[in-house]
């Protein structure tokens, strides 16, 4: 029997995580595969948060504690929904690059800007 692709992603960002070679980490999945990998995060006392997408999708979150409790603060709905602000700290914690991150950032501070004036 193989594992589902995201369970091999998960042994390799794990792997990472351990390394330290980054904080934060985000996966897209089952709820079936999430309740697997919460069993596994919290046997190695690693913090997480599940986010529901839909009936079929869930997004779980692990990593250092502090970046955990700030996703906690800052993902308070779907992702399509956050504020440029939001999306921006997410990607940085994510370990995005940067300046990508600061294109998109502008990008959606120009779309939000272009909308309210489309009002006027």
């Amino acid at each position: 029997m193989t594992r589902p692709p995201v369970i091999s992603y998960f042994s390799q960002y794990l792997y990472e995580y351990h390394k330290g070679v980054r904080l934060l980490f985000l996966l897209t999945m089952t709820p079936h595969e999430a309740m697997a990998v919460q069993k596994r995060l919290e046997k190695e006392s690693v913090d997480y948060f599940i986010q529901k997408v839909s009936l079929t999708k869930v997004n779980v979150f692990f990593g250092r504690s502090a970046c955990i409790e700030t996703i906690r603060h800052i993902v308070t709905r779907p992702l399509v929904d956050l504020t440029p602000e939001q999306d921006f700290i997410l990607g940085s914690l994510l370990g995005y690059d940067r300046i990508q991150q600061c294109e998109r950032y502008l990008k959606q501070v120009k779309q939000v800007s272009n909308r309210l004036e489309s009002v006027h």
